[in-house]
């Protein structure tokens, strides 16, 4: 059995005509990642033990023909932030390196109470840091559509797993672009909720104000499944929302996109923006309206954007200590102790920006750093809804250049943070992004970016679905 050629629709309608059962798709997922993961990496846990159980129940339901879940028999992957109960759980980090999580995140319960069969924790890089999955203390992963280059970040272990057809879907978490970057690269979908549409209960934390759970699918269709199920309020998280879920009349002939004349200019490779003009200029000739729009503000995104994660990172970091839990080495002193476990534990890039953060938060320097790029952040809130006023959804790539060979980048920090250039912004002002296909350049995918209000992820879908199509 092919997972990559399966949607969850597919699965459902399968299991109901007794096509094949829960088991059956639970032991293909557990084939191909036998098969393909020892080049690849995406995984760095299988929980064979949880997912068969997971399908037996799911085949118990189907003999009793009792009602599935909406993912029932989906093999379904977890980036290793996300917190599964008895399971490891390492944030791609040695401090980590042995902790196993005595709960699950809200998310998983939600996906638990959908049937869907958990395969495993996937490859990322440590604590979210990084575009690559490079930094992981685990190992490179690799890109399933050419295994010398990246699959993105921070979550490429998620999106690697599916597009190597060894899960269906996979559950990433986006804190600059962490979900959208992989999709882009790996030739997925996958979404960046509204801040606040998800429960961030039991997830790794990178940056408080700014991570969100997301779902990889192979499809807009499954993408959406997926939001439905784990999208809602959560009494656990007082940053959660229970928005009500608007349903738009969607015509394509009736949808204005935003073009920001800010994504097209200087660092845009030609190839990929070649193929983002053309797929824009398919959505025109289909019966869209394309408006050009300004985002002033957004030259300063990726500069405020690292100065609030930094910040945000070193304060949520600092619960590493060496004496609670995660990795210890003991010293002479407890100042030795938390300077011989946090040094010798935690990676070259987040030691980067554990200092760049508490630098931009220490006295004197706080209302020059910290304090201008919130103010930055209110601006480009501004430059938004501004936008959206004349606009129904904004569009553009998602990233400035095609998947890079690994190793390329990462002796270079910036040019490592430039990945981030056009996903920051989403997240910085809390509005939901999809990262659908919209072509190959030079036979590598490269992904179009979709924005839309707060809240209006269906409008998101729909006109997503309207890119699949173009095809």
């Amino acid at each position: 059995m092919e997972l990559g050629t399966l949607g969850i629709k597919d699965i459902q309608e399968g299991l109901q005509k007794k096509t094949f059962s829960a088991t059956e798709l639970a032991e293909a997922s557990f084939s191909a990642i036998r098969e393909k993961d020892p080049k690849i990496h995406a995984f760095l846990e299988v929980t064979e033990n949880l997912a068969l159980e997971q399908a037996a129940a799911v085949d118990k339901k189907v003999a009793n023909k009792e009602k599935l879940g909406a993912l029932a028999g989906v093999p379904s992957a977890l980036k290793d932030a996300i917190l599964v109960k008895g399971v490891r759980a390492t944030a791609g980090s040695r401090m980590l390196e042995n902790y196993t999580a005595p709960y699950d995140a809200t998310v998983v319960e939600k996906l638990k109470g959908a049937d869907a069969l958990l395969v495993g924790k996937t490859n990322m890089d440590e604590f979210g840091m990084g575009a690559s999955t490079e930094n992981s203390a685990f190992g490179v992963t690799r890109n399933p559509l050419d295994e010398e280059r990246v699959p993105g970040g921070s979550s490429g272990g998620s999106a690697a797993s599916v597009a190597a057809g060894e899960a269906v879907i996979a559950l990433g978490e986006d804190t600059g672009g962490s979900i959208r970057l992989p999709a882009s690269f790996c030739g997925l979908v996958g979404l960046k909720p509204t801040y606040g549409a998800v429960s961030r209960n039991g997830i790794i934390a990178l940056a408080s104000s700014l991570d969100q759970v997301g779902p990889f699918a192979r499809t807009v269709e499954d993408c959406e499944i997926v939001f439905d199920v784990i999208r809602g309020k959560d009494p656990l998280d007082a940053t959660s929302v229970d928005a009500q879920v608007q349903d738009p009349n969607f015509k394509i002939q009736n949808l204005r996109i935003g073009v920001p004349k800010e994504y097209f200019g200087e660092g845009l490779d030609p190839v990929v923006g070649d193929v983002i003009k053309n797929t824009l200029k398919k959505l025109e000739d289909a019966g869209a309206k394309l408006v050009e729009v300004s985002i002033p503000h957004v030259q300063y995104a990726l500069a405020a954007y690292y100065i609030i994660n930094t910040s945000e990172a070193s304060a949520n970091l600092a619960r590493y200590d060496g004496i609670r839990y995660g990795f210890s080495k003991a010293g002479n002193t407890l100042l030795e102790t938390y300077l011989e476990s946090r040094g010798e534990a935690f990676g070259t890039e987040v030691k980067r920006r554990i200092m760049l953060g508490t630098y931009a938060l220490s006295a004197g320097y706080y209302d020059a750093y910290y304090i201008k790029a919130q103010k930055v952040r209110t601006l480009l809130k501004q430059d938004f809804e501004k936008a959206f006023e004349e606009v129904d959804v904004i569009a553009g790539p998602v990233s400035p250049f095609l998947p890079f060979k690994i190793g390329e980048k990462m002796q270079d920090p910036l040019a490592m943070y430039l990945v981030d250039i056009y996903t920051v912004s989403a997240n910085l002002t809390a509005l939901p992004s999809l990262s659908v296909p919209a072509g190959k350049a030079e036979n590598l995918p490269v992904g179009l970016q979709l924005m839309a209000p707060a809240f209006q992820e269906n409008l998101l879908f729909k006109a997503g679905s309207v890119v699949e199509a173009l095809k």
